[in-house]
């Protein structure tokens, strides 16, 4: 099975900036739509933006559109989010998770059928 491992989270001030990983172990992720995932204590996970095969289609939540960018790098087999402009409300947890090959990729949502997850990485905003 695939595993996903998130990595690059932690204490940053309001404004600044975070990079996320997510890394596969044992399998590639060239076949997979990737997905990024945020959950604040005590609230229900929300999509933040993901990225399809050829990283040509990336999708944003309303809520980071224009500070986080999604990438992938194949030969890293590798998922980063790039976080910028960091608010109090983006703190909590970030999971990513794997899709395997969509029949479809939408420019609209990230509604996909996740095979994999990762454990998570935390980030807290605060000055």
């Amino acid at each position: 099975q695939l595993q996903l491992v998130e990595s690059g989270g932690g204490l940053v001030q309001p404004g600044g900036s975070l990079r996320l990983s997510c890394v596969a172990s044992g399998f590639t992720l060239d076949y997979y739509v990737i997905g990024w995932f945020h959950q604040a204590p005590g609230k229900e996970r929300e999509g933040v933006s993901c990225i399809s095969i050829s990283g040509r289609v990336t999708v944003y939540a309303d809520s980071v559109k224009g500070r986080f960018t999604i990438s992938r790098d194949s030969a890293k087999n590798t998922v980063d989010l790039q976080m910028e402009s960091l608010k109090p409300e983006d703190s909590g947890s970030y999971y990513c998770a794997a899709a395997r090959d969509p029949a479809r990729i939408s420019s609209y949502n990230c509604l996909y059928d996740y095979n994999h997850w990762g454990q998570g990485t935390h980030v807290t905003v605060s000055s």
